[in-house]
């Protein structure tokens, strides 16, 4: 009988594709219909005319950061499903469940606001020229981006940085991983910072803290990652 058991136990199949698949779309939806909470319950608590409109702070901070967060998704799902370092990869899916969730929250918001997902005009407009972010308007979303090699916005990476991610394996492949994730963050925080001192409303401002919080802990991180890898990070800007 024990072998028997043995046999029925070794050969269970493994997790599915579409099992996996769906964990990624329960894990979108969450943060989807938290994020229409969420704003729900700021609506109710902030001031009657708090719903944000086109070309406010909040509508562009949740279309273009959603963009920004995808592709640190992207890299973060590579890294998880390439590396063989333990390290990296519980960091990777750290990474890419956080950021899945949060882009979720904000397609919730964007959603209640009665907005696009994404905008028809240029990236970071939101972030105005008196705050010393003109070097941050970048090119038109619905343009091609070929003039930035499809980094529209910093911190993120190139189509070949990405495709030269894919190249590599072992300890280069996690060293160009921490280095573009690096500089994604610091491009990242650098949004949520500027979202976070000029919006009002308390959803956008408590998901922001939260993203600064997170992401510079990882950032202390992957900068000791890197040292003891002997490698530096990337310029930033």
């Amino acid at each position: 009988m024990a072998d028997e058991d043995e046999a029925t136990v070794t050969e269970r199949p493994g997790p599915r594709p579409f099992v996996i698949g769906a964990a990624v779309i329960v894990v979108l939806l969450v943060g989807v219909v938290l994020g229409m909470f969420l704003t729900q319950q700021a609506t109710r608590d902030d001031a009657p005319s708090a719903t944000p409109g086109e070309g406010s702070v909040e509508v562009g901070f949740a279309q273009d950061m959603s963009v920004h967060h995808l592709q640190a998704v992207t890299m973060a799902s590579w890294e998880r499903d390439h590396t063989t370092d333990p390290e990296l990869k519980q960091m990777a899916f750290d990474i890419e469940s956080t950021q899945r969730e949060q882009v979720g929250r904000m397609k919730g918001w964007l959603m209640l606001w009665g907005q696009p997902e994404q905008a028809t005009g240029a990236y970071m407009t939101w972030m105005t020229p008196d705050a010393g972010h003109e070097h941050m308007a970048m090119a038109p979303s619905t343009a091609s981006t070929a003039g930035t090699d499809g980094a529209v916005m910093p911190g993120m990476a190139t189509n070949s940085e990405l495709a030269r991610l894919r190249s590599l394996s072992g300890q280069q492949l996690d060293v160009y991983f921490l280095q573009l994730m690096l500089r994604h963050h610091q491009g990242g925080t650098a949004m949520a910072q500027y979202a976070h001192d000029h919006t009002s409303v308390s959803a956008v401002k408590a998901l922001t803290q939260s993203m600064l919080v997170s992401q510079g802990a990882e950032m202390t991180l992957m900068r000791g990652m890197l040292a003891a890898r002997g490698a530096q990070p990337l310029p930033y800007p």
